[in-house]
């Protein structure tokens, strides 16, 4: 099946789809290596729209689809594609993702909004993982329950690492947070503090807080706390990465004065 995005071309091979897509995302870099190299052995592909939001008033509209592939050894993988139009913008832009759940949060930023809740699962319909599967389910320490997660089994260590790696600040976890988390199996992203609008600098600049919690083979959690802001000189977009809740906030409140 072609994708609906672009279907001038019916009969598109799967490589040449692949090629479109990771050509044309903005994001393309930050799809986990393994994930790409899987991919690269993609047989065959199906497309299809998933969410669709549009405001005419504006001229604003997203879209969400997913792209499901076969491989070579039989087994399937999806990539998420986010595509979108800003206001008062004609170009579309377009952002792919590994899972759903980032998919929906990526979206949910778009518009400012509050990321729809998308149901937990293990292994799971974004792309099945049989050896997380089946490492899950030899674990014999369960995931404690006071926190009310549903997390998800989706290469967590790689999506650990690359948040780690897009930090600016200079307090960032180091080495002893990180050694941990490469033992991170699954993984839950939730929103904290979203969007607000402040001052600093004499200037708005927007303040988002998201919780990265993760599991580790020995059964405990850990989070890594991530600011995004345009609190910066040039009003360019950043990204901070803290230990902990408190000091997460502690650096929001430092750069900014809510009105």
């Amino acid at each position: 099946m072609s994708d609906p995005l672009d279907p001038t071309d019916p009969y598109e091979t799967t490589e040449a789809q692949l090629g479109r897509l990771l050509g044309r995302a903005l994001n393309s870099f930050d799809l986990p290596d393994r994930l790409v190299e899987r991919l690269g052995t993609a047989l065959a592909h199906s497309s299809s729209l998933c969410t669709t939001q549009h405001r005419p008033a504006s001229g604003a509209w997203r879209e969400t689809h997913r792209h499901t592939y076969l491989l070579a050894d039989g087994s399937s993988a999806s990539l998420w594609e986010l595509a979108y139009r800003q206001p008062g913008d004609r170009a579309t832009r377009h952002e792919l993702f590994a899972g759903r759940d980032a998919a929906c949060l990526a979206a949910a930023r778009l518009f400012g909004e509050e990321p729809v809740e998308v149901p937990g699962h293990v292994g799971a319909e974004d792309e099945p993982v049989g050896d997380a599967r089946a490492l899950s389910a030899l674990l014999t320490a369960p995931t404690p329950v006071h926190r009310h997660r549903s997390y998800a089994v989706e290469q967590s260590a790689d999506h650990a690492r690359r948040v780690l790696r897009r930090a600016e600040n200079p307090d960032r976890p180091g080495e002893r947070v990180a050694g941990l988390l490469r033992s991170a199996y699954a993984h839950q992203i939730s929103q904290a503090f979203g969007g607000r609008q402040c001052r600093s600098d004499g200037r708005d600049a927007g303040f988002t807080l998201y919780e990265h919690a993760f599991v580790l083979l020995d059964g405990s959690e850990v989070s890594l706390w991530e600011v995004e802001h345009t609190a910066t000189p040039d009003g360019r977009h950043m990204c901070e990465v803290y230990e902990t809740e408190s000091a997460a906030r502690g650096a929001m409140e430092s750069r900014a004065r809510v009105r």
